[in-house]
C-alpha cells in the first residue's frame, strides 16, 4: 500500500534552488482519469494546477508517497500545510523523485480541488514511476567514461577543458582486399573497436519501461556523415550457431546510427545496467565541418494509439573529432622511407649509413612499386592522430599522384595505419601540391601565444601574382581546419619546383628555442667564396671530379655578374619569407642560421625560376642530432670542400653530425635532393592536442 503524507518535509527546496528544478516538463493533472507517469531522476514534472481543476475551485491539497518531493508556487502563506490552499490562476505544482523505481507504478502523487466551502470537488491522482537514465562520455579525458559528467554536452579547449574526442577510423584492420575502415558500414575484428570512442548508455529502474515508452537515440542529418554508433548485440539474442561461429565479427556489432539511420529505438536492459555503445569518426574536420558531433538519446511517450510518440527527456553529448597533426625534425625519428632506383645506389649506400647511426629501420620501396617515382617526400606527409585512449599514424596523401600515388594506400595503410587525402576535382594541381612545399616547425612562442604543436608552413604564389602556382585551396583547407598547427604561408612560387623545403629547415638544437631554422643563403655562398679568393683559392674548384660536369673555380663564380643579379632576387625572396617566418614564429636573428647556398635562373613557362646551382645543403633529413646532407661538391680547399667544412662548423657547434649523401645524378639534376627523396615517420608529441589554449 502507498503511504501518502502532506508533512513539510515535502517543501525544502525554494524556487531559486538548483537541481531537478531546472530540467522541468509540463504535464497535465486530470480528475477524470488516473495517470501514470514515467519520470526521469534529475528533471522535475510541472503542472498547472488550475487549468484541469474542476468548475468553481477555489483551493486544492497535495499528497504523495514518501519518495516524492514537490514544491507549490506561489508558496502557501500558511506554515500548516495540511488544511487546503487556495487556488489562482497561476498556482502550479513542480514535483519529482529522489530514486529510481524498484517497480512500475510503486509511487504516488494526488490533488484534491475544493470548491468555496471547502467541499471536494474532484482528485486528480498521478501514479509515478522514476528510472535514472544517463548517455555518458569520457568528458574529461581521462580515459574513463564516468557517470553523468555535467560537461558532457559542450566542448572548451584548454588543459581545463572538457569534452570527449573522437578518433577518425581511418586504418584498416583487413591486411588484405584493404580499405579505410571509415568505407565499411560494419566491424570486421573486434580490434577495430579500439579506434573508436566508448559512449554508455546507463539506466536504473524497473524491469521494463512502462507500455508504449521507448527508448531512441539519434543524430542531426548534417552529423550522419561524420560519425557512426555501433553497439553490441544483446547477449540474448546472439543464440544461434552461426552468431557463435562469427564471434568477434559483424554479427556482433550491429550498426545503431549511421546517414541511413538517423533514429533507432535502443534497448532498456532494465534493473541497474550500462549498455555500450562505439563511436566512429568518418571525416576529419574541414571547410565545412567544424569537427564537433553531436549525439542524442531520447526518451519517447506514447499519447495515443495511432498518434506519434512525442519526448519527454533528451539527453545528449559532444565530441570534437581529432585532428591530424604533423611532427617536426626535433621528434624522434621511428622509420625512414626512400626508394630504391636503377641510379640511386650510392645515395642509398649514404643513407644506409646515416640511419644505422641511429639504430633506425630503412624501408626502401622497390621500383615494382615506384614504378620510376623517386620522389618520396613529395607524394606523402606522415602525421597521427590521437585520444585519450588511443593513438596512431596517418599519412596524409598529396593530390600530386605521381607514379607513386599507390604506395600510401597500397603499403602504409594497415591495422593502427591510417590514410587520409584530399582529392582535387575542380582545381589544377601543381608543383606546389607535392609534400616537398609542406612543412611544421617546432613548438614556438608568438607574442604570448603559445604553439605546443608548433605551425604548418605552406609555400605559395606571391601576394601580387597575377598567374602564379599555389598549393589547391582543397588541401589548405584542411590544414587549417585542423586548428591546432595554425598554417603560414611562404613564397615559393619563384622557384622552378616551388617547395619550401628548398630553401628552409628546421634542426635540433640545446639552446634558446631547442631549434635553429636553417635557411638557404646566397649572400653567404658569396661570403663564403670571396673568402676563398682572398686568401688565394681563386682556382679552387667546383664539382671537380664529376663525371660530366665541366669544373668550375672560385674567381669565375665571383665574376659572372649575370649569376650574382640573379641571386641577389634570390636573395631577396628569400629575405621576405625570413621576414615572414620571425614574425610568425616569433624568432630572432640568433635563431636563424644561414646557409651557403646558390642558384641559378631557368626558363620556366617563358618564366624565370630558380634551381640551386649545387647541391641544395638546405634540403637534408634530420635524424636526431645526425643530419643527412647533400653531398654539395664543392670548392677544395686543403683537400677539403669549402662548402662542407663551413655547414661541420655552423651544425657541430649545435652538437649535431654532419653526413654528406652524393644525390648529384640521381637527384639533384632531376632538381631534387636528400630531402625530396627520403621520408621520415616520427613519435608523436607529448602534448596532448585539447590542452591547447585556442
Amino acid at each position: 500500500m502507498f503511504q501518502e503524507t502532506t508533512s513539510p518535509s515535502n517543501f525544502p527546496f525554494s524556487l531559486k534552488s538548483k537541481g531537478p528544478w531546472d530540467y522541468q516538463r509540463t504535464c497535465r493533472m486530470d480528475t477524470e482519469h488516473r495517470q501514470s507517469v514515467l519520470h526521469v531522476v534529475g528533471t522535475s514534472l510541472k503542472a498547472n494546477l488550475n487549468r484541469t481543476a474542476p468548475p468553481n475551485s477555489r483551493f486544492f491539497s497535495v499528497k504523495c508517497t514518501p519518495s516524492v518531493q514537490y514544491i507549490i508556487n506561489p508558496p502557501p502563506q500558511e506554515e500548516s500545510h495540511l488544511s487546503p490552499v487556495p487556488l489562482n490562476g497561476n498556482s502550479a505544482l513542480s514535483f519529482s523523485m529522489k530514486h529510481a523505481s524498484e517497480s512500475e507504478n510503486d509511487n504516488k502523487l494526488s490533488v484534491c480541488y475544493y470548491g468555496k466551502d471547502k467541499e471536494l470537488l474532484g482528485r486528480a491522482v498521478m501514479y509515478l514511476t522514476a528510472i535514472e537514465i544517463s548517455l555518458d562520455v569520457d568528458a574529461d579525458r581521462d580515459g574513463i567514461v564516468e557517470k553523468n559528467n555535467p560537461n558532457k554536452k559542450s566542448w572548451k579547449w584548454g588543459p581545463n577543458g572538457h569534452g570527449a574526442i573522437l578518433l577518425v577510423n581511418c586504418d584498416s584492420e583487413s591486411t588484405y582486399n584493404k580499405m579505410p575502415d571509415t568505407t565499411k558500414n560494419r566491424i570486421s575484428k573486434v580490434s577495430d573497436l579500439k579506434d573508436m570512442s566508448l559512449m554508455v548508455l546507463r539506466t536504473k529502474g524497473p524491469a521494463k519501461l512502462p507500455e508504449g515508452y521507448k527508448l531512441t537515440m539519434h543524430i542531426s542529418q548534417g552529423d550522419a556523415e561524420n560519425v557512426r554508433v555501433f553497439r553490441p548485440k544483446s547477449p540474448e539474442v546472439a543464440t544461434n550457431f552461426l552468431d557463435k561461429v562469427f564471434s568477434n565479427f559483424v554479427q556482433d556489432y550491429p550498426l545503431v546510427l549511421s546517414q541511413e539511420n538517423l533514429s533507432k529505438e535502443v534497448p532498456y536492459l532494465g534493473g541497474l545496467a550500462d549498455m555500450n555503445f562505439y563511436v566512429e569518426g568518418l571525416r576529419f574536420p574541414d571547410m565545412n565541418f567544424d569537427g564537433l558531433v553531436t549525439i542524442n538519446l531520447s526518451l519517447l511517450e506514447p499519447i495515443s494509439e495511432g498518434l506519434p510518440e512525442t519526448p519527454i527527456f533528451t539527453d545528449k553529448v559532444v565530441f570534437r573529432v581529432a585532428p591530424w597533426i604533423m611532427t617536426p625534425n626535433t621528434l624522434d625519428p621511428v622509420e625512414v622511407f626512400v626508394c630504391s632506383m636503377r641510379d640511386n645506389v650510392q645515395f642509398l649506400k649514404g643513407m644506409k649509413s646515416l640511419i644505422s647511426k641511429n639504430n633506425l629501420k630503412l624501408k626502401v620501396c622497390y621500383e615494382y612499386q615506384n614504378r620510376g617515382d623517386r620522389w618520396m617526400q613529395d607524394e606523402l606527409e606522415f602525421g597521427y592522430i590521437d585520444s585519450p585512449h588511443h593513438q596512431f599514424p596517418v599519412v596524409l596523401d598529396s593530390p600530386r599522384d605521381g607514379k607513386l600515388k599507390d604506395f600510401p594506400y597500397e603499403n602504409l595503410l594497415g591495422p593502427d595505419f591510417g590514410y587520409v587525402t584530399r582529392l582535387a576535382y575542380n582545381e589544377n594541381v601543381s608543383s606546389l601540391d607535392s609534400f616537398g612545399n609542406l612543412e611544421v616547425s617546432p613548438p614556438v612562442t608568438v607574442n604570448g601565444k603559445e604553439y605546443p604543436l608548433g605551425r604548418i608552413i605552406i609555400g605559395v604564389a606571391f601576394p601580387t601574382a597575377i598567374k602564379g602556382r599555389n598549393m589547391t585551396k582543397v588541401v589548405q583547407d584542411f590544414l587549417r581546419a585542423q586548428k591546432v598547427q595554425e598554417p603560414i604561408a611562404l613564397f615559393s612560387d619563384w622557384l622552378y619546383v616551388g617547395h619550401v623545403d628548398e630553401f628552409m629547415t628546421f634542426v635540433p638544437s640545446p639552446d634558446r628555442k631547442g631549434f635553429r631554422l636553417l635557411l638557404a643563403s646566397p649572400d653567404a655562398g658569396y661570403k663564403l667564396f670571396r673568402g676563398l679568393y682572398n686568401d688565394g683559392h681563386g682556382q679552387a674548384k667546383l664539382f671537380e671530379g664529376l663525371k660530366g660536369q665541366k669544373p668550375v673555380t672560385v674567381e669565375e663564380i665571383l665574376g659572372d655578374k649575370h649569376l650574382q643579379a640573379e641571386n641577389n632576387y634570390v636573395q631577396s625572396c628569400i629575405d621576405w619569407n625570413r621576414d615572414v617566418l620571425k614574425r610568425e614564429l616569433g624568432l630572432d636573428d640568433d635563431d636563424i642560421i644561414d646557409l651557403p647556398i646558390l642558384f641559378k635562373m631557368v626558363v620556366a613557362k617563358d618564366e624565370f625560376r630558380a634551381v640551386a646551382y649545387y647541391p641544395d645543403m638546405v634540403n637534408m633529413i634530420v635524424l636526431g642530432k645526425n643530419l643527412g646532407i647533400p653531398k654539395p661538391f664543392g670548392p677544395q680547399v686543403n683537400g677539403c670542400c669549402a662548402l662542407e667544412a663551413e655547414m661541420c662548423s655552423l651544425m657541430e657547434g649545435l652538437g649535431l653530425k654532419c653526413m654528406f649523401i652524393d644525390d648529384f645524378a640521381s637527384y639533384h639534376q632531376l632538381l631534387g635532393e636528400v630531402h625530396c627523396g627520403s621520408n621520415v615517420r616520427r613519435k608523436p608529441f607529448d602534448f596532448k592536442w585539447w590542452n591547447l589554449k585556442l
